[in-house]
């Protein structure tokens, strides 16, 4: 088996370039700039948002059996600022994809997100229609599009507040409130917004998986617990013994953000359950015990 990996310098596609690797597998790593991830693959600079094209030619050139696509301008505010970078990343990048897997006959899986909905009702399935709100939500939703209508062999994976605690890994909120409450400084946490928090390990163990079972469609493949950020960092503080009155309670409307957030977003994960088993997307508890052995390592 080869698969291509495109994104993978981020938090999800380095770990998915980790992961095949230790099962054994081809892979062939993209991703804009130097190669910053620790293991030991095949990789090349690609800057979609300048040469997608460059996608193109690197899969026909390849031919893999698959293709994981885990590259987004995920920056939500600087996606309201740079639309057409936005554009370029998370729809134009998907499309060249979609069709160079086409042409090929290579299998596609595309990594979505959970701000395609509008976070009005709450605990998503895959059957809810989505409704996205800003330029980061609106462009990834056009992303499933191309990907879902263009790929023959396809598979959309919807992740969530993706955190990790392994060195040199982009910084989260999860990271950022970690350093807080170690150090004793507070950390501002939204009381009014519901999430599905999702290791970056954990998300890739389950995209790898719906890309190896060959299923289509879209999959929720978030951390198993709904939760809002405010209890995400109780229940961080609990681990950690830390002084829970550090973690300062504020609304998303407080902070007066350039792009939308939905406030109940939280994915349901029922369907990858079932393919997966029941096991596999992580609860909070276990999720956050992974995330502390990461950052001590």
């Amino acid at each position: 088996m080869t698969t291509v990996v495109v994104g993978a310098n981020g938090l999800v596609g380095s770990r998915i370039v980790a992961r095949l690797l230790e099962a054994g597998e081809g892979v062939l790593a993209s991703g804009r700039g130097p190669r910053r991830f620790d293991a030991d693959a095949a990789y090349v600079e690609v800057d979609l948002s300048v040469e997608p094209e460059k996608l193109a030619r690197l899969i026909e050139s390849a031919k893999p059996d698959g293709v994981i696509n885990a590259a987004a301008m995920t920056d939500v505010d600087g996606c309201e600022k740079s639309p057409r970078e936005a554009w370029a990343l998370n729809v134009r990048a998907v499309e060249v994809a979609a069709l160079a897997c086409a042409r090929t006959g290579a299998r596609l899986t595309a990594v979505s997100t959970d701000y395609v909905f509008d976070g009005v009702k709450g605990s998503y399935t895959e059957d809810d229609p989505p409704n996205p709100r800003g330029v980061y939500a609106r462009t990834k939703r056009s992303g499933e599009e191309a990907a879902l209508i263009l790929a023959a062999d396809v598979a959309v994976c919807r992740v969530a507040v993706v955190y990790s605690g392994r060195p040199g890994a982009k910084k989260t909120f999860a990271a950022t409130a970690l350093e807080s409450l170690r150090a004793g400084k507070p950390v501002k946490a939204f009381t009014d917004q519901v999430v599905s928090p999702t290791l970056a390990d954990n998300a890739a163990e389950m995209v790898i998986g719906v890309h190896r079972s060959g299923a289509q469609g879209l999959f929720h493949c978030a951390g198993a617990t709904e939760i809002s950020r405010l209890d995400f960092c109780r229940a961080l503080a609990g681990k950690l013994r830390a002084d829970e009155s550090l973690i300062v309670p504020v609304r998303v409307a407080d902070l007066k953000l350039p792009a939308p957030r939905p406030l109940r977003c939280g994915l349901r994960v029922d369907k990858v359950r079932r393919l997966l088993g029941e096991s596999v997307p992580l609860p909070i508890d276990a999720a956050l015990d992974r995330f502390l052995a990461e950052s001590r390592t």
